[in-house]
This record gives structure tokens, sequence and C-alpha cells, in this order.
């Protein structure tokens, strides 16, 4: 079992003794059917995301990916990288399989992780249909320019673990 999958399997059980304390079974038995829901809902799209991805890696040219977003790339590779992932069409499920694919195709870790940081800000399709129209584009733009750095600093700031996770 990963680390991962443990911690979150432990904290399943701490909030289900919250719940339960809380709402007694009743809780315990509406919290199972919200997660059924969520499952029935995934359990379709997550494989066929992941299929897509694998069928994506053997069409995106590995060269290519390497040049512009491999661990070498540095800098560029990391504004690159981070500028990209605002233009990213939709929610998580197809973000992140596009972020797998570019990984087998030889994209570097700090990279990937400006790419899905530029997603989580900068996202165009969130911003031209909820931010800007909700909150009016001076706040969008003040929001948007504020946080500008912020994928760029991520990437680095993954760079900088890096350099210490692999000298262990």
């Amino acid at each position: 079992m990963s680390l991962a999958l443990g911690t979150l399997g432990l904290t399943a059980v701490v909030l289900s003794v919250f719940v339960y304390r809380q709402s007694g079974t009743p809780g315990l038995r509406a919290a199972g059917k919200d997660a059924l829901n969520t499952f029935k809902a995934l359990a379709i799209r997550l494989p066929c995301a992941l299929l897509a991805a694998s069928f994506l890696v053997h069409f995106v040219p590995v060269d290519a990916v390497s040049g512009v977003l491999g661990r070498d790339t540095g800098m560029r590779g990391i504004a690159i990288a981070a500028a990209a992932g605002g233009f990213l069409p939709g929610g998580p499920m197809v973000t992140f399989p596009i972020a797998v694919v570019l990984q087998q195709s030889g994209a570097g870790w700090p990279q990937l992780v400006a790419l899905i940081s530029g997603w989580s800000i900068f996202a165009l399709n969130r911003l031209l249909t909820y931010e800007a129209p909700i909150m009016g584009w001076r706040f969008a733009i003040l929001r948007n320019l504020s946080c500008l750095l912020l994928p760029v600093l991520a990437g680095f700031g993954a760079e900088f673990v890096l350099v210490f996770i692999e000298a262990e």
C-alpha cells in the first residue's frame, strides 16, 4: 500500500467517526450514498480519460515534448508549461491525463508542476465562462496579473525540492 492510499484510508476512517458522532448511522448512510454516486460518475469517466491518454502517448512525438518541456529545458520549459497550462481545456478528467501523456513523453517534473499550476490558476475556459462574467473584467485582470508568477515559482520550487530528493 502506498503512503497516499494509506493516508486516504486513515482520513476516511477518522472522518467516519466524526460523522457517526454527529449524525449517527443515518449520517454514515448519507455519506456512503454520496460516495457511491461520485464513484458511479468517475467509474465511467476516469477509465475513458486514462485510455484516451494512453492512446495519445503513441501520437505525441517524444522528441518534441522533451525539447520543449523536458527536464533540461529549465526556466524556458517551466515558463512555457506555466503559460500552456492556462489553455488546457476542461477539468481534471481532461487535464491530468494530458499531464500523464506529457510525462510519459519526456516532460520534466518541474515543468509538469508549472503546467498543472498554470491550469489551476489561469484556466482560460473558467476565466471566460465564470470569472469575468460574474466578478467583472477588472477583478479578473487584477487576480490574473497578481498570480502571474505563481505557476513559474511552483515549477522552480519543484526543481528545488527535486535537488534534495534526488541527492538522497
